[in-house]
C-alpha cells in the first residue's frame, strides 16, 4: 500500500474508530445506568421490538447503500433516487408493522407491545436518509463528520433515555432512546454533510444499482432473519427474563466487536472497492485487514469473557449475573468475526454480490439445521445460544473458500495469518485467568485482571513484533507524516 493510501485509510480508520469507541463508550455508560433503573422484563420487551425492527430495517438500509459505495462513479441522480426509494420502502414496512402489531403482541402475550412497536418502527424513516448520508461519507472518506454525529447523537439519546427512566416510563425510555438516536444522527448529518436529496429520480439508475444491490438485500434479509431466530425462539419457549439476559450477554461483546472490527470494515469497503482492478494489491490489503482485526479482536473477546463475572456484578448489580454465560458464548462467537467480515468485504469490493448471496444461502441452510437440532435434542437455552458458535466456526471456511479463486488467498493462508494473534491471546488468557483466582473483591479483581491482560499482551507484542503489530505501527507513522501537496482522500 502506498504512503498516500496508508494516510487516507489510516485517518479514516482513526476517525471511524474514534466514532465507534466514543459512541459505544457513551452507550456503555448509558446501558449501565438504564440496567440499574429498569427491569430484566423491560429489556426482554426491547429484545422483541429489536427483532422486528432489525428485519424491517434491512429493506430500508441494505443493498442499495452498499451499491452506492461500491460503484466507481455515482452522481446526484443515483443518490436522490436511492433516497426516495428507501423512503417509500420505509413507509411500506411501517404500514405492515403498524397493522400486524396487535397479532405479534398476542403471539408473545405482551399487551403493551402494540403501541411500543408502532412508535419504535418510526426509526425506519430517519434510517432511510441516514443510509444515503453514510454512503456519501464512506465514498468521500469523511468519517470525521460521522464521528461527531454519532457521538453527539448517542449522548443526546442517552440523556433522553435516562431522563425517561428516572421519570418512571419503564420500557418506553428504551424506545425513546432508540428513536432519539436515529433522528439526532439524521439532523446532525444534514448540518455537516454537503448533500441534500434533490428532485431527481431515475428508474434506470435504480435498476443499475439494484442489479448489484438486490443480492445484498436478500443476503442481508436472510442474515437478519436468521440472526433473530434464536432470540425469537428464546422469547417464545423460555421465561421472559431469559431473552433479556441473552440480549444483555450479547450486548457487551457486540459493542467491542463493532468498535474495532466494525470500524476497520467500514473503512476498508470503499478502500478495497477502489482497488478492484488490481487483485494482487486487493489481496495484500485484505491480508492486513484480517491480521489487524484479529490482533485487536481476539484479546478483547478473551479478556471480556474472563472478566465477565466481576464486571457484571460491579456495573449492573447481581440481578444481571445470569447473563454471564451468554457473554462467554457470544465472546467465542464474535472472536472469529474478522475472518468473516474481511472475506465478505473483499467479495463485495469485487462486485460479486452473486457469490455473497450464495454464501448466505449455504450458511443459513446449515445454520437453521444446527439450530433445529439444538432445540429438538436439548432443552437448554445455553445450548441454543452456543449453537451459533458452531455455525460461526464452519462459516469461517465457507466465507473464505471463494477468495482462493478470486484472490488466490486460501483458507490455510488466512488461518496462518491469524495464528500469531491467537497464540498471544492464549498466553494472555492464562495470565488473566490466573489473576482471577486471587481472593479479591469485584473492583480490585476487575482492575487486576484488566491490567494483567493489557500488560501481558503489550509485552508479547513488543517482544514478538507480529506483522499485524508492525502494520499498525506503520499506519500510525503514516498518519504523522505530512501529506504531499495535491493528495486527496476522496474516491
Amino acid at each position: 500500500m502506498s504512503e498516500t493510501s496508508k494516510r487516507t485509510a489510516g485517518r479514516s480508520f482513526l476517525f471511524k474508530l474514534t466514532e465507534s469507541v466514543g459512541a459505544q463508550g457513551i452507550a456503555f455508560v448509558v446501558y449501565i445506568v438504564l440496567a440499574r433503573l429498569l427491569s430484566v422484563e423491560d429489556y426482554t420487551v426491547l429484545g422483541l421490538l429489536t427483532i422486528f425492527g432489525n428485519v424491517a430495517r434491512v429493506f430500508v438500509q441494505s443493498g442499495l447503500n452498499t451499491a452506492l459505495i461500491q460503484k466507481l462513479n455515482v452522481d446526484e441522480t443515483d443518490l436522490s433516487s436511492v433516497f426516495y426509494l428507501s423512503l417509500g420502502v420505509a413507509g411500506a414496512c411501517y404500514a405492515l408493522l403498524y397493522f400486524t402489531a396487535p397479532f405479534i403482541a398476542n403471539f408473545f402475550n405482551v399487551p403493551q407491545f402494540t403501541a411500543l412497536l408502532r412508535v419504535f418502527s418510526l426509526t425506519l424513516f430517519p434510517g432511510a436518509l441516514n443510509s444515503v448520508q453514510q454512503a456519501v461519507i464512506a465514498r468521500r472518506m469523511e468519517f470525521r463528520k460521522l464521528m461527531f454525529g454519532s457521538i453527539a447523537a448517542t449522548l443526546l439519546s442517552g440523556v433522553v433515555g435516562i431522563g425517561m427512566a428516572y421519570g418512571g416510563y419503564g420500557v418506553w425510555s428504551l424506545v425513546g432512546q432508540q428513536l432519539t438516536s436515529q433522528v439526532a444522527v439524521c439532523v446532525i448529518l444534514l448540518c455537516t454533510v454537503r448533500w441534500r436529496p434533490r428532485l431527481l429520480y431515475s428508474w434506470q439508475k435504480v435498476k443499475n444499482l439494484f442489479s448489484f444491490g438486490w443480492k445484498l438485500l436478500v443476503s442481508s434479509l436472510i442474515e437478519n432473519v436468521y440472526n433473530e431466530l434464536r432470540p425469537l425462539v428464546i422469547g417464545k419457549l423460555y421465561p421472559a427474563g431469559e431473552l433479556g439476559f441473552y440480549r444483555r450477554g450479547n450486548q457487551f461483546p457486540e459493542l467491542l466487536m463493532n468498535s474495532v472490527d466494525g470500524s476497520i470494515q467500514s473503512v476498508m469497503l470503499p478502500v478495497l472497492s477502489g482497488q478492484q482492478g488490481n487483485r494482487e494489491r486487493l489481496k495484500g490489503m485484505m491480508r492486513r485487514t484480517i491480521m489487524a482485526s484479529s490482533f485487536l479482536v481476539f484479546p478483547l473477546m478473551a479478556g471480556l469473557a474472563l472478566v465477565a463475572r466481576p464486571m457484571v456484578s460491579l456495573l449492573l448489580t447481581d440481578k444481571w449475573l445470569p447473563c454471564v454465560p451468554f457473554i462467554w458464548i457470544c465472546c467465542a462467537d464474535y472472536a472469529f468475526y474478522p475472518v468473516h467480515t474481511s472475506n465478505l468485504q473483499a467479495i463485495n469490493a469485487l462486485g460479486r454480490s452473486d457469490v455473497f448471496l450464495k454464501l448466505e444461502i449455504i450458511k443459513k441452510a446449515y445454520g437453521v439445521a444446527i439450530l433445529a437440532i439444538s432445540i429438538l435434542c436439548f432443552d437448554s437455552v445455553y445450548v441454543i445460544a452456543a449453537s451459533s458458535v458452531v455455525c460461526t466456526l464452519i462459516g469461517t471456511f465457507v466465507n473464505a473458500a471463494p477468495n482462493k479463486k478470486l484472490l488466490g488467498y486460501s483458507y490455510l493462508e488466512q488461518v496462518m495469518d491469524q495464528l500469531p494473534s491467537l497464540g498471544m491471546t492464549a498466553v494472555m488468557g492464562v495470565a488473566v485467568w490466573a489473576a482471577g483466582r486471587l481472593p479479591l473483591g469485584n473492583l480490585p479483581m476487575l482492575l487486576t485482571q484488566v491490567l494483567v491482560g493489557v500488560g501481558v499482551y503489550a509485552l508479547l507484542s513488543l517482544w514478538l513484533k507480529p506483522e499485524a503489530y508492525r502494520d499498525l505501527l506503520d499506519m500510525v507513522r503514516a498518519l504523522r507524516a505530512r501529506p504531499a501537496t495535491g493528495e486527496g482522500g476522496n474516491k
